[in-house]
């Protein structure tokens, strides 16, 4: 659990730690720790997914609404930490982030995720037949009154974890 320079993976140490539940691994993972995030619901199976993320001064940008690097910072993960549990032998990472900043958000939001079953079965079968999947999710932020006030779209690859681009070459 070193860097290449010797020091300590404190992500990597947090999330191997046997003593602490997945909540607690994502509330002390080191970006959302600094945020303090609040894991309302996760679902056992990972499949559904509730996170607070609370409007503090630090939050706040300056015209008094919720900081959209925050709502970035949290929303890029969840959908490619979801498909590494149902899907842990293949690697996963987010291709691409999208966030529709509808309304302002002036109060403490709620990140909101699910996969559905038939998303979850159209995965395993474009990894079964095609040994790569990249599925699009949508979710959101929601305000405390339950209104939406950001969108958001992932698109997550998953792929072998020998995976190699073609036409890349690996520096070494």
């Amino acid at each position: 659990m070193t860097d290449t320079r010797g020091a300590v993976n404190l992500r990597k140490l947090i999330w191997n730690c046997s003593f602490l539940d997945d909540k607690k691994r994502i509330e002390w993972y080191p970006n959302f720790w600094l945020m303090r995030v609040k894991v309302v619901e996760l679902a056992p199976d990972w499949r559904m997914v509730r996170i607070k993320l609370p409007h503090t001064w630090l939050s706040t940008n300056p015209g008094g609404g919720l900081f959209g690097g925050f709502q970035a910072c949290l929303a890029d993960p969840i959908a490619a930490m979801v498909c590494l549990k149902l899907f842990p032998q293949y690697s996963v990472w987010t291709r691409s982030l999208q966030l529709d900043f509808r309304r302002e958000a002036l109060t403490a939001t709620e990140l909101r995720f699910s996969i559905t079953p038939e998303d979850e079965l159209r995965i395993q079968h474009e990894l079964e037949t095609k040994g790569r999947s990249t599925p699009s999710f949508d979710y959101g932020f929601y305000q405390a009154d339950g209104s939406l006030c950001t969108g958001i779209k992932a698109t997550v690859a998953l792929r072998s974890k020998d995976y190699k681009k073609q036409g890349i070459r690996v520096l070494k």
